[in-house]
């Protein structure tokens, strides 16, 4: 091989040495940002902990990963918010299954008055459920938690103490719990949080099915009077946490396991979060002096006979579906029972 040859060879080396070495460089996992869509608006305490997440995820990172908020519905409105994920309008999303209704027919079983007695109990026993069954109804998702709010209170312009109190008793109540007030001999009428305060100020409706919190938090407790202790047929609104699949493959190895190290953690967070929004709601009331009435044992049994048609009704309809809606129902009742056993 002569001198002129050997030496262009030792120049390939070098040239693809220097390429490999570029090409190593600009695949290091450079800064990811990502959006998330909420629809709480930025005072609520459950956007401060998704900030809070978002804040923990960027730290253990290394500011790698930035997420930035845009609450209230700024991105996508709250129904639009889990297509949104899917579409990729946000990277992130935070909504309510319930809000599209039929959209997630096992996770629905969710949202039934099963007696959840607190937020905590309530967002746990969600996210389980979820991770545990993984419908395919969430399929198209990277599902990182799901939380939930208390239980599901009637406060009311009147007292009601007993079943026969409920009849004919114009309900403010929506979705589920429009067929709840049914069940109990009321008659719901459908609206929006916003419109509640004054239509309880004017008698449009004379009571609301509510998390306590609300009673604070949209001043309802000003406009109403009693405060009945349903819990025992406690409802609650599970709201999912998911992330675009394109976004989190994104995401290295690493990072992927920090975001669902920080998810797990935030579970118990929007839990607590939950709980002292009502604690807060019921301070609240008590300022105002409005009357807290308990149920009888005997009275929440009749309670509970009466919205047991609407648990028989989901597991018919899941069956209709070809999905395991009774066992899915009963595993939820045993996390909420075992809940209420440690307590």
């Amino acid at each position: 091989m002569s001198r002129k040859c050997l030496l262009v060879m030792v120049g390939l080396v070098f040239v693809a040495s220097g390429m490999t070495g570029c090409r190593k460089a600009t695949d290091a996992p450079e800064t990811v940002t990502l959006s998330y869509s909420i629809f709480f608006p930025p005072t609520h305490v459950q956007c401060q902990t998704a900030q809070a997440w978002a804040e923990e995820i960027q730290k253990r990172t290394e500011g790698k990963v930035q997420i930035t908020l845009y609450p209230a519905g700024t991105l996508t409105k709250a129904p639009q918010c889990y297509e949104g994920v899917v579409n990729g309008v946000s990277d992130i999303g935070m909504s309510c299954f319930a809000y599209t209704r039929g959209r997630f027919p096992l996770l629905e079983g969710l949202d039934l008055p099963l007696g959840y007695p607190n937020g905590m109990t309530a967002t746990r026993a969600a996210t389980e459920m979820v991770r545990k069954y993984n419908p395919a109804e969430v399929a198209d998702v990277k599902v990182l938690y799901v939380h939930a709010h208390g239980p599901g209170i009637l406060a009311s312009r009147k007292p009601v103490r007993t079943l026969e109190d409920m009849k004919g008793l114009e309900v403010r109540a929506t979705g589920l719990s429009a067929k709840i007030v049914e069940n109990l001999g009321a008659t719901p009428v459908a609206m929006s949080q916003p419109e509640t305060y004054e239509a309880l100020q004017k008698g449009v409706v004379r009571a609301t099915f509510c998390p306590v919190e609300t009673l604070k938090g949209w001043k309802q407790g000003e406009v109403i009077d009693t405060v009945t202790d349903t819990s025992v047929i406690g409802y609650t609104t599970a709201m999912f946490v998911v992330m675009n699949k394109n976004a989190w493959n994104k995401l290295t190895a690493e990072q992927q396991k920090i975001v669902s190290e920080v998810s797990d953690e935030w579970v118990d967070k929007h839990g607590q979060a939950w709980d002292q929004a009502d604690a807060e709601g019921k301070a609240f009331i008590t300022e105002l002096k409005r009357e807290w009435i308990d149920l009888t044992d005997e009275q929440k049994q009749q309670w509970k006979q009466k919205i047991q048609p609407i648990l028989d009704e989901y597991v018919q309809n899941m069956a209709d579906q070809n999905l395991p809606g009774k066992e899915f129902l009963a595993d939820l009742q045993a996390m909420i029972a075992g809940a209420g056993k440690v307590q």
